[in-house]
């Protein structure tokens, strides 16, 4: 490929060269993997005037796409629109369109196994298919949330591999960095433009040339001294909720078994200290792509060094148990009906991971509506107004319309996501019973005595959990 195409003059280093090409736009940007991380940062650099390829595993992803039809929620329609249409961004599920990418970016799922061990073989494949088109002169840039060491002894590897055929050198020919995601679906007020993002090369090099890049979308940019940093620090990042979020649900749990003490009345007392307290809420369970995953990542991680991350790996736990406890109230709530567990209709409420997104990702409502079905609840429904469909152990839902038909039809309704779209006062008044795990009904439920089960409510004023 001849390296001072576009118009730009060739240099004396592959580095400086792809600097050029950077800051003068004409670097041409990959995208491996078109979900809810990477198809933002796609369209973003499209924007931002870049010439975009976005790579993925689904032909129908990439049809939608080409077609200028968005399926993430946090991409705007007309953005989308705007860069295909103006030819700056196009999707493809043929790796080879990747020797023309100046700078990659991996934003692929990493799951854990049925062991919940670390699962990088998307990360692998994503690292064999840059492998194959390798060039001097690029930037291979990991986002994929994973544990320590994953960009040097998984990626690192593969790349080198591939680079000896060709005499290339790391850090001089061709580079690599990890700079983790920071998506927060949903997220109106910080987007892929003002949120701070970590950047660690395996070289000098490569950090400056991945931070670079990075400012090419977003406004600020903070470099560490190596890819492991900036592993962990995304792990800290998401296993500090997850540790604070399983604290208050714990608590909640404690707050029902005293009666008279609600834990959302103390976590609003608590944040009214000024210094040295964070506010976290209990609810369902977690959700999402990478905080239920994470605190397993870190602790098979510490058994390679001989080492228990109990705390840790016991807060994970902990928020594992919250849908078996929503379960749990669900079914007292239906024994204080005129009907069996094998009659008793429930209407869940929300099936997203968090409010007002369409994201179901280790949603707690799917292991909730698992669960009821597990322990014979005759009937279970749904309603989200985000999310019109969704599988459940195999079997595909539909969501319900929210009518005073349907609320007067179930036993007992369950808010497990409160989106805004809900009309709370409608839902209190239509459905028998309600067991709220979100305090949504928080300025309802005194009107109504009997009828709301609030997790963590203490049972003060309202059906005891």
């Amino acid at each position: 490929m001849n390296e001072s195409t576009n118009g730009i003059a060739a240099a004396t280093r592959p580095a400086d060269r792809l600097q050029e090409k950077l800051t003068t736009k004409q670097a041409q940007i990959g995208v491996i993997g078109l979900g809810y991380v990477g198809l933002p940062l796609a369209v973003e650099f499209a924007l931002e005037g870049f010439r975009t390829t976005g790579l993925d595993v689904s032909p129908r992803r990439v049809e939608q796409l080409n077609a200028g039809r968005n399926y993430i929620q946090d991409v705007a329609d007309e953005d989308l629109a705007r860069v295909v249409e103006g030819g700056l961004f196009h999707a493809t599920t043929d790796d080879a369109e990747l020797a023309a990418c100046d700078v990659i970016y991996i934003c692929v799922p990493t799951p854990v196994t049925e062991h919940k061990d670390p699962d990088v073989s998307y990360i692998e494949s994503a690292a064999e298919a840059i492998a194959r088109h390798l060039r001097r002169g690029q930037l291979v840039i990991l986002k994929s949330t994973t544990y320590p060491d994953t960009t040097e002894g998984v990626v690192q590897p593969i790349l080198e591999a591939a680079a000896a055929r060709d005499g290339l050198v790391l850090g001089e020919d061709y580079f690599l960095a990890f700079s983790p995601e920071r998506i927060d679906p949903g997220n109106k007020t910080y987007t892929t433009k003002n949120t701070p993002v970590v950047v660690g090369g395996v070289t000098a090099a490569c950090t400056r040339l991945a931070s670079l890049a990075m400012q090419q979308v977003v406004q600020h940019v903070h470099e560490v001294s190596s890819p492991k940093v900036a592993e962990m620090e995304k792990l800290l990042e998401n296993i500090f909720r997850s540790v604070n979020i399983a604290l208050v649900n714990e608590l909640a749990r404690l707050c029902d078994r005293m009666g008279g003490v609600s834990i959302w009345e103390v976590v609003e007392a608590a944040a009214t200290k000024p210094f040295g307290f964070m506010p976290f809420y209990p609810g369902p369970g977690l959700g999402g792509h990478c905080i239920p995953i994470d605190p397993y990542y870190l602790s098979w991680l510490a058994r390679r060094y001989d080492f228990e991350t109990s705390f840790i790996t016991l807060s994970a736990r902990v928020n594992e148990e919250m849908p078996f406890y929503v379960v749990e109230a669900v079914t007292r709530a239906i024994a204080e009906q005129p009907v069996g567990l094998r009659q008793a209709k429930v209407l869940v409420l929300g099936v997203a991971f968090k409010r007002d997104v369409d994201d179901v990702r280790h949603s707690p409502a799917l292991k909730v509506i698992e669960l009821l079905k597990e322990r014979g609840v005759g009937e279970v429904v749904y309603s989200d107004p985000h999310v019109p469909e969704v599988e459940v152990d195999g079997t595909v839902m539909r969501s319900v319309e929210l009518t005073e038909e349907e609320l007067a039809s179930c036993h007992v309704a369950v808010i497990v996501t409160d989106h805004r779209a809900f009309d709370y006062e409608r839902i209190v008044q239509g459905a028998p019973v309600i067991v709220d795990t979100r305090n949504a009904l928080k300025d309802l439920a005194a009107r109504y005595p009997g009828k709301v089960c609030l997790l963590g409510g203490g049972g003060g004023g309202s059906l005891r959990c």
